[in-house]
Protein backbone atom coordinates (compact mmCIF):
# COMPACT_ATOMS: atom_id res chain seq x y z
CA UNK A 1 0.00 0.00 0.00
CA UNK A 2 1.50 3.32 -1.30
CA UNK A 3 1.62 6.14 1.96
CA UNK A 4 -0.84 8.15 -0.08
CA UNK A 5 -3.48 5.28 0.25
CA UNK A 6 -2.65 5.19 3.50
CA UNK A 7 -3.25 8.35 4.53
CA UNK A 8 -6.95 8.98 3.62
CA UNK A 9 -9.62 7.87 6.25
CA UNK A 10 -12.13 5.67 6.00
CA UNK A 11 -14.93 8.03 6.11
CA UNK A 12 -15.10 11.39 4.33
CA UNK A 13 -17.10 14.29 4.12
CA UNK A 14 -18.49 14.59 0.32
CA UNK A 15 -16.00 16.51 -2.06
CA UNK A 16 -12.17 16.28 -0.32
CA UNK A 17 -10.07 13.53 -2.04
CA UNK A 18 -6.61 12.70 -2.23
CA UNK A 19 -4.14 11.96 0.99
CA UNK A 20 -3.74 13.99 4.09
CA UNK A 21 -0.25 15.26 4.95
CA UNK A 22 2.25 13.53 7.30
CA UNK A 23 4.47 15.60 9.47
CA UNK A 24 6.34 15.08 12.61
CA UNK A 25 5.64 16.87 16.33
CA UNK A 26 8.24 19.00 15.55
CA UNK A 27 7.72 19.86 12.52
CA UNK A 28 4.12 21.22 12.84
CA UNK A 29 4.03 22.85 17.06
CA UNK A 30 6.87 24.69 19.01
CA UNK A 31 6.97 24.66 22.85
CA UNK A 32 5.48 27.24 25.18
CA UNK A 33 6.30 27.98 28.65
CA UNK A 34 4.19 26.25 31.47
CA UNK A 35 4.49 27.48 35.17
CA UNK A 36 4.79 24.77 38.14
CA UNK A 37 1.79 25.99 40.32
CA UNK A 38 -0.23 23.89 42.57
CA UNK A 39 -4.26 23.40 43.11
CA UNK A 40 -2.82 25.77 46.24
CA UNK A 41 -1.79 28.67 44.27
CA UNK A 42 -5.49 29.53 42.42
CA UNK A 43 -8.79 30.57 43.27
CA UNK A 44 -12.19 30.84 41.77
CA UNK A 45 -13.23 34.20 42.81
CA UNK A 46 -9.99 36.85 41.63
CA UNK A 47 -7.32 37.69 39.78
CA UNK A 48 -5.42 39.03 36.84
CA UNK A 49 -4.79 35.90 35.37
CA UNK A 50 -6.62 32.66 34.27
CA UNK A 51 -4.81 29.37 34.81
CA UNK A 52 -5.36 26.12 33.05
CA UNK A 53 -4.41 22.96 35.56
CA UNK A 54 -3.62 19.99 34.19
CA UNK A 55 -5.60 17.88 36.34
CA UNK A 56 -8.63 19.78 34.61
CA UNK A 57 -7.09 18.76 31.22
CA UNK A 58 -7.63 15.53 31.79
CA UNK A 59 -11.26 15.55 33.56
CA UNK A 60 -13.22 18.24 33.58
CA UNK A 61 -12.34 20.33 29.87
CA UNK A 62 -13.61 18.43 26.34
CA UNK A 63 -11.29 18.48 23.11
CA UNK A 64 -12.29 22.14 22.62
CA UNK A 65 -11.59 24.44 25.66
CA UNK A 66 -13.74 27.52 25.31
CA UNK A 67 -12.04 29.93 27.98
CA UNK A 68 -14.91 32.32 27.75
CA UNK A 69 -17.47 30.03 29.12
CA UNK A 70 -15.59 27.13 30.80
CA UNK A 71 -14.54 28.27 34.73
CA UNK A 72 -10.73 28.82 34.82
CA UNK A 73 -9.14 29.48 38.24
CA UNK A 74 -7.08 32.30 38.78
CA UNK A 75 -3.56 32.78 39.88
CA UNK A 76 -3.95 34.01 43.53
CA UNK A 77 -0.18 35.92 43.58
CA UNK A 78 -0.18 39.48 42.38
CA UNK A 79 3.57 39.03 42.23
CA UNK A 80 3.27 36.35 39.24
CA UNK A 81 4.84 37.84 36.09
CA UNK A 82 3.93 36.50 32.41
CA UNK A 83 5.41 37.08 29.47
CA UNK A 84 4.41 36.38 26.16
CA UNK A 85 6.00 33.20 25.75
CA UNK A 86 3.70 32.77 28.99
CA UNK A 87 0.35 33.58 27.43
CA UNK A 88 -2.08 31.44 25.21
CA UNK A 89 -3.49 31.98 22.11
CA UNK A 90 -6.68 30.90 20.30
CA UNK A 91 -5.08 27.54 18.78
CA UNK A 92 -2.88 26.52 21.01
CA UNK A 93 -3.00 22.83 22.08
CA UNK A 94 -2.07 22.02 25.78
CA UNK A 95 -1.29 18.18 26.79
CA UNK A 96 -1.67 16.80 30.05
CA UNK A 97 2.02 15.17 30.51
CA UNK A 98 0.75 13.31 33.69
CA UNK A 99 -1.46 10.76 34.85
CA UNK A 100 -2.47 8.19 36.62
CA UNK A 101 -3.59 6.02 33.96
CA UNK A 102 -3.21 6.11 29.58
CA UNK A 103 -4.82 9.20 29.87
CA UNK A 104 -1.44 10.77 30.06
CA UNK A 105 -1.25 12.52 26.65
CA UNK A 106 -4.79 14.24 26.83
CA UNK A 107 -4.84 17.27 25.45
CA UNK A 108 -7.47 20.48 24.77
CA UNK A 109 -7.43 22.90 22.03
CA UNK A 110 -7.51 26.99 23.28
CA UNK A 111 -10.55 28.83 21.85
CA UNK A 112 -12.18 32.21 23.20
CA UNK A 113 -9.50 33.99 25.03
CA UNK A 114 -10.14 37.67 23.41
CA UNK A 115 -8.49 39.79 25.81
CA UNK A 116 -8.20 37.42 28.67
CA UNK A 117 -5.04 36.41 29.94
CA UNK A 118 -4.17 32.84 30.16
CA UNK A 119 -1.48 30.29 31.18
CA UNK A 120 -0.45 26.69 30.64
CA UNK A 121 0.19 25.55 34.52
CA UNK A 122 1.30 21.94 36.33
CA UNK A 123 2.20 19.52 34.36
CA UNK A 124 1.25 20.72 31.14
CA UNK A 125 3.21 21.43 27.60
CA UNK A 126 1.79 23.81 25.96
CA UNK A 127 2.00 24.15 22.28
CA UNK A 128 1.78 26.18 19.21
CA UNK A 129 1.19 25.15 16.03
CA UNK A 130 3.18 26.77 13.50
CA UNK A 131 1.03 26.44 10.73
CA UNK A 132 -2.77 27.52 11.45
CA UNK A 133 -5.38 24.77 11.35
CA UNK A 134 -9.04 25.41 11.30
CA UNK A 135 -10.61 25.56 14.84
CA UNK A 136 -11.23 22.09 16.63
CA UNK A 137 -9.07 19.64 14.13
CA UNK A 138 -6.34 19.26 16.32
CA UNK A 139 -8.07 19.04 19.38
CA UNK A 140 -10.35 15.97 17.95
CA UNK A 141 -7.61 14.75 16.11
CA UNK A 142 -5.14 14.62 19.07
CA UNK A 143 -7.79 12.78 21.54
CA UNK A 144 -8.11 10.21 18.83
CA UNK A 145 -6.88 7.18 18.85
CA UNK A 146 -5.44 7.84 15.79
CA UNK A 147 -2.78 10.05 17.44
CA UNK A 148 -2.81 8.97 20.78
CA UNK A 149 -2.25 5.45 20.43
CA UNK A 150 1.14 6.51 18.92
CA UNK A 151 2.15 7.71 22.78
CA UNK A 152 0.99 4.63 24.82
CA UNK A 153 4.54 2.59 23.91
CA UNK A 154 6.07 6.25 24.76
CA UNK A 155 4.70 6.80 28.23
CA UNK A 156 7.20 6.00 31.22
CA UNK A 157 6.27 5.46 35.09
CA UNK A 158 4.64 2.89 37.00
CA UNK A 159 2.05 4.50 39.69
CA UNK A 160 2.20 7.78 37.58
CA UNK A 161 1.90 7.69 34.04
CA UNK A 162 4.25 10.67 32.33
CA UNK A 163 5.12 11.52 28.80
CA UNK A 164 8.15 13.79 28.01
CA UNK A 165 8.44 17.08 25.30
CA UNK A 166 11.48 15.04 23.44
CA UNK A 167 9.01 11.63 23.00
CA UNK A 168 6.14 13.89 21.32
CA UNK A 169 8.71 15.18 18.89
CA UNK A 170 8.85 12.03 17.03
CA UNK A 171 4.82 11.35 16.79
CA UNK A 172 3.43 12.16 13.39
CA UNK A 173 0.38 14.90 12.63
CA UNK A 174 -1.33 13.70 10.11
CA UNK A 175 -4.07 16.32 8.41
CA UNK A 176 -6.16 17.47 5.18
CA UNK A 177 -4.14 19.92 3.44
CA UNK A 178 -7.69 21.25 2.82
CA UNK A 179 -9.16 23.86 5.48
CA UNK A 180 -12.02 23.42 4.88
CA UNK A 181 -11.72 19.57 5.40
CA UNK A 182 -10.36 20.69 8.66
CA UNK A 183 -13.52 23.04 9.41
CA UNK A 184 -15.85 20.07 8.64
CA UNK A 185 -14.61 18.03 11.09
CA UNK A 186 -13.84 19.95 13.84
CA UNK A 187 -17.52 21.36 13.34
CA UNK A 188 -18.56 18.13 13.13
CA UNK A 189 -16.98 16.80 16.28
CA UNK A 190 -18.01 19.88 18.16
CA UNK A 191 -21.85 20.07 17.22
CA UNK A 192 -21.91 16.33 18.15
CA UNK A 193 -20.28 16.95 21.97
CA UNK A 194 -23.34 20.21 22.05
CA UNK A 195 -25.96 17.51 21.36
CA UNK A 196 -24.38 15.26 24.39
CA UNK A 197 -24.00 18.65 26.32
CA UNK A 198 -27.59 18.96 25.75
CA UNK A 199 -28.56 15.27 26.58
CA UNK A 200 -26.35 15.65 29.88
CA UNK A 201 -28.19 18.86 31.11
CA UNK A 202 -31.65 17.16 30.34
CA UNK A 203 -30.20 14.33 32.72
CA UNK A 204 -28.41 16.28 35.54
CA UNK A 205 -31.76 18.10 35.34
CA UNK A 206 -34.22 14.84 35.81
CA UNK A 207 -31.81 13.81 38.86
CA UNK A 208 -31.78 16.82 40.45
CA UNK A 209 -35.77 17.20 40.51
CA UNK A 210 -36.05 14.34 41.53
CA UNK A 211 -33.06 14.38 44.23
CA UNK A 212 -35.47 17.21 45.90
CA UNK A 213 -38.48 15.66 45.76
CA UNK A 214 -37.12 12.42 47.05
CA UNK A 215 -35.97 15.47 50.66
CA UNK A 216 -39.72 16.21 50.35
CA UNK A 217 -42.11 13.44 49.33
CA UNK A 218 -41.06 10.77 52.50
CA UNK A 219 -41.56 12.52 56.21
CA UNK A 220 -38.01 13.54 57.84
CA UNK A 221 -36.58 11.66 60.66
CA UNK A 222 -38.89 11.57 63.75
CA UNK A 223 -42.33 12.82 61.68
CA UNK A 224 -45.48 11.06 60.51
CA UNK A 225 -46.28 13.26 57.33
CA UNK A 226 -44.67 14.31 54.28
CA UNK A 227 -43.89 18.12 53.40
CA UNK A 228 -45.13 17.64 50.25
CA UNK A 229 -48.02 14.84 48.92
CA UNK A 230 -50.32 13.67 46.41
CA UNK A 231 -53.54 14.95 46.58
CA UNK A 232 -56.21 12.80 48.61
CA UNK A 233 -53.78 11.66 50.80
CA UNK A 234 -53.87 12.77 54.30
CA UNK A 235 -53.17 9.69 56.94
CA UNK A 236 -50.04 9.48 59.28
CA UNK A 237 -47.21 7.05 58.02
CA UNK A 238 -46.66 4.06 60.08
CA UNK A 239 -43.22 3.48 61.58
CA UNK A 240 -42.17 -0.46 60.80
CA UNK A 241 -39.19 -2.76 60.72
CA UNK A 242 -38.20 -3.63 57.34
CA UNK A 243 -38.67 -7.20 58.26
CA UNK A 244 -42.19 -6.61 58.73
CA UNK A 245 -42.84 -5.03 55.34
CA UNK A 246 -39.90 -7.78 53.39
CA UNK A 247 -38.28 -10.53 53.97
CA UNK A 248 -34.79 -9.86 53.93
CA UNK A 249 -32.73 -13.25 52.33
CA UNK A 250 -28.90 -13.60 52.04
CA UNK A 251 -26.76 -15.43 49.28
CA UNK A 252 -25.04 -19.27 49.85
CA UNK A 253 -21.80 -18.62 51.63
CA UNK A 254 -21.33 -22.69 52.06
CA UNK A 255 -18.75 -24.79 50.61
CA UNK A 256 -20.46 -24.99 46.86
CA UNK A 257 -20.10 -20.80 46.77
CA UNK A 258 -18.43 -20.02 43.04
CA UNK A 259 -14.78 -20.11 42.69
CA UNK A 260 -13.28 -17.90 39.85
CA UNK A 261 -13.20 -21.46 37.43
CA UNK A 262 -16.81 -21.20 37.74
CA UNK A 263 -17.36 -17.67 35.84
CA UNK A 264 -18.05 -17.76 32.27
CA UNK A 265 -18.78 -14.78 29.88
CA UNK A 266 -21.96 -16.38 29.13
CA UNK A 267 -24.28 -18.84 31.00
CA UNK A 268 -27.61 -19.45 32.40
CA UNK A 269 -27.12 -17.95 35.68
CA UNK A 270 -26.47 -14.00 36.16
CA UNK A 271 -23.97 -13.98 39.32
CA UNK A 272 -23.76 -10.68 40.46
CA UNK A 273 -21.14 -9.06 41.05
CA UNK A 274 -20.48 -4.96 42.28
CA UNK A 275 -20.30 -3.78 38.82
CA UNK A 276 -24.09 -5.01 38.55
CA UNK A 277 -25.35 -2.78 40.79
CA UNK A 278 -24.91 0.33 40.62
CA UNK A 279 -26.35 3.64 42.84
CA UNK A 280 -28.27 4.36 39.41
CA UNK A 281 -29.77 0.35 39.87
CA UNK A 282 -29.02 -2.13 38.07
CA UNK A 283 -26.19 -2.25 35.10
CA UNK A 284 -26.18 -5.65 32.79
CA UNK A 285 -23.42 -4.50 30.26
CA UNK A 286 -20.93 -6.57 31.96
CA UNK A 287 -22.16 -9.54 33.26
CA UNK A 288 -20.23 -12.92 34.73
CA UNK A 289 -22.32 -16.45 34.41
CA UNK A 290 -22.77 -19.74 36.28
CA UNK A 291 -23.90 -23.15 34.80
CA UNK A 292 -27.46 -23.94 35.82
CA UNK A 293 -26.53 -26.77 37.40
CA UNK A 294 -24.18 -24.99 39.40
CA UNK A 295 -26.48 -22.74 40.31
CA UNK A 296 -28.87 -25.23 41.48
CA UNK A 297 -26.14 -26.61 43.89
CA UNK A 298 -26.34 -22.92 45.86
CA UNK A 299 -28.85 -22.29 48.55
CA UNK A 300 -30.41 -18.85 49.06
CA UNK A 301 -29.65 -15.99 46.71
CA UNK A 302 -31.84 -16.69 43.56
CA UNK A 303 -33.68 -13.60 42.22
CA UNK A 304 -37.19 -13.55 41.75
CA UNK A 305 -39.41 -10.37 40.08
CA UNK A 306 -39.67 -7.57 41.99
CA UNK A 307 -37.00 -8.33 44.37
CA UNK A 308 -34.56 -5.67 45.47
CA UNK A 309 -31.29 -6.34 46.15
CA UNK A 310 -29.18 -4.07 48.76
CA UNK A 311 -25.10 -3.94 48.27
CA UNK A 312 -24.00 -5.14 51.93
CA UNK A 313 -20.58 -4.86 51.31
CA UNK A 314 -17.79 -2.69 49.58
CA UNK A 315 -20.09 0.10 47.46
CA UNK A 316 -22.33 -0.06 50.53
CA UNK A 317 -25.98 1.07 50.17
CA UNK A 318 -26.76 0.60 46.43
CA UNK A 319 -29.94 -0.25 45.84
CA UNK A 320 -31.52 -2.20 42.56
CA UNK A 321 -35.05 -3.17 41.23
CA UNK A 322 -34.85 -6.19 40.17
CA UNK A 323 -38.04 -5.83 37.24
CA UNK A 324 -38.41 -7.06 33.46
CA UNK A 325 -38.04 -3.15 32.30
CA UNK A 326 -34.61 -2.87 33.05
CA UNK A 327 -32.38 -2.82 30.03
CA UNK A 328 -30.54 -5.97 28.90
CA UNK A 329 -32.31 -7.72 31.81
CA UNK A 330 -31.75 -11.13 32.90
CA UNK A 331 -33.80 -13.68 33.74
CA UNK A 332 -31.82 -15.48 35.70
CA UNK A 333 -29.44 -14.25 38.53
CA UNK A 334 -28.38 -14.85 42.11
CA UNK A 335 -26.51 -12.30 44.61
CA UNK A 336 -23.03 -12.61 45.60
CA UNK A 337 -22.18 -12.78 49.37
CA UNK A 338 -21.75 -9.19 49.16
CA UNK A 339 -25.35 -7.98 49.16
CA UNK A 340 -29.04 -8.98 50.35
CA UNK A 341 -32.17 -9.46 49.03
CA UNK A 342 -35.36 -7.86 50.30
CA UNK A 343 -38.40 -9.64 49.33
CA UNK A 344 -41.73 -7.43 49.82
CA UNK A 345 -44.57 -8.84 51.51
CA UNK A 346 -48.30 -9.11 50.18
CA UNK A 347 -49.69 -5.86 51.17
CA UNK A 348 -46.31 -3.50 50.46
CA UNK A 349 -44.82 -2.44 47.14
CA UNK A 350 -41.55 -2.86 46.01
CA UNK A 351 -41.23 -0.09 44.12
CA UNK A 352 -41.82 2.35 47.24
CA UNK A 353 -39.40 0.36 49.38
CA UNK A 354 -36.53 0.81 46.82
CA UNK A 355 -37.25 4.28 46.37
CA UNK A 356 -37.45 5.13 50.44
CA UNK A 357 -34.10 3.18 50.54
CA UNK A 358 -32.55 5.74 48.24
CA UNK A 359 -34.43 8.97 49.69
CA UNK A 360 -31.98 11.11 51.74
CA UNK A 361 -33.61 9.40 55.25
CA UNK A 362 -33.36 5.69 54.01
CA UNK A 363 -29.74 6.46 53.11
CA UNK A 364 -28.87 7.77 56.58
CA UNK A 365 -30.48 4.76 58.37
CA UNK A 366 -28.25 2.92 55.90
CA UNK A 367 -25.13 4.42 57.57
CA UNK A 368 -26.54 4.38 60.87
CA UNK A 369 -26.33 0.76 60.79
CA UNK A 370 -23.06 -0.15 59.02
CA UNK A 371 -20.14 -1.18 60.80
CA UNK A 372 -16.07 -1.11 59.95
CA UNK A 373 -13.91 1.40 58.88
CA UNK A 374 -11.89 -0.21 56.49
CA UNK A 375 -14.73 -2.37 54.27
CA UNK A 376 -18.13 -0.97 56.19
CA UNK A 377 -20.38 -3.86 56.37
CA UNK A 378 -24.10 -4.11 56.66
CA UNK A 379 -25.53 -7.37 58.22
CA UNK A 380 -29.19 -9.44 57.66
CA UNK A 381 -29.92 -8.78 61.09
CA UNK A 382 -29.40 -5.00 61.55
CA UNK A 383 -30.80 -4.59 57.89
CA UNK A 384 -34.18 -6.74 59.20
CA UNK A 385 -34.36 -4.45 62.45
CA UNK A 386 -33.58 -1.21 59.89
CA UNK A 387 -36.68 1.28 60.50
CA UNK A 388 -39.05 2.82 57.67
CA UNK A 389 -41.78 4.82 57.46
CA UNK A 390 -44.66 3.34 55.18
CA UNK A 391 -48.07 5.05 53.81
CA UNK A 392 -50.99 3.17 53.26
CA UNK A 393 -50.91 0.94 49.83
CA UNK A 394 -52.01 3.12 47.54
CA UNK A 395 -49.87 5.97 48.26
CA UNK A 396 -46.97 3.32 48.46
CA UNK A 397 -48.40 2.58 44.52
CA UNK A 398 -48.60 6.16 43.88
CA UNK A 399 -44.76 6.83 45.09
CA UNK A 400 -43.40 4.12 43.74
CA UNK A 401 -44.75 4.17 40.52
CA UNK A 402 -43.91 7.87 40.00
CA UNK A 403 -40.50 7.68 41.01
CA UNK A 404 -40.09 4.51 38.70
CA UNK A 405 -40.93 7.12 36.03
CA UNK A 406 -38.79 9.49 36.68
CA UNK A 407 -36.03 7.04 36.65
CA UNK A 408 -36.88 5.68 33.36
CA UNK A 409 -36.76 9.10 32.16
CA UNK A 410 -33.22 9.26 33.56
CA UNK A 411 -32.34 5.47 32.26
CA UNK A 412 -33.59 7.23 29.06
CA UNK A 413 -31.14 10.00 28.70
CA UNK A 414 -28.52 7.85 30.22
CA UNK A 415 -29.12 5.55 26.97
CA UNK A 416 -28.98 8.82 24.45
CA UNK A 417 -26.03 9.84 25.53
CA UNK A 418 -24.26 6.30 25.70
CA UNK A 419 -25.15 5.73 22.08
CA UNK A 420 -23.99 9.34 21.08
CA UNK A 421 -20.65 8.61 22.92
CA UNK A 422 -19.89 5.27 21.38
CA UNK A 423 -21.40 6.63 17.97
CA UNK A 424 -18.55 9.55 18.41
CA UNK A 425 -15.91 7.28 19.66
CA UNK A 426 -16.37 5.07 16.33
CA UNK A 427 -16.49 7.79 14.35
CA UNK A 428 -13.02 9.40 15.77
CA UNK A 429 -11.42 6.02 15.26
CA UNK A 430 -12.87 6.43 11.07
CA UNK A 431 -12.65 9.89 10.44
CA UNK A 432 -8.67 10.34 11.21
CA UNK A 433 -6.29 8.50 9.85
Amino acid sequence: MSENKKNVPKIRFPGFTGAWEQRKFSEVFTYLQNNSLSRADLNYEQGLVRNVHYGDVLIKFGEILDVEKEELPFITSDKFRISSTLLLQNGDVIIADAAEDETVGKCSEIKGIGSMSVVSGLHTIPCRPIKKFATGYLGYYMNSGAYHNQLLPLIQGAKISSISKSALQNTNIIYPVSDEEQLEIGTFFNQLDNLITLHQRKLDNVKKFKAGLLQKMFPKDGESFPEVRFPGFNGAWEQRKLSDVADVVDGDRGKNYPSSDDFSEQGHTLFLSATNVTKDGFSFDSNQYITEEKSNYLGNGKLELNDIVLTSRGSLGNIAWYNSDIKNFVPFARINSGMLILRSKEDFEPSYIAQYLKSPLGKRQIDLISFGSAQPQLTKKDVSNYNISIPEKDEQAKLGGFYTNLDNLIALYQRKIDHLQEQKKSLLQQMFV
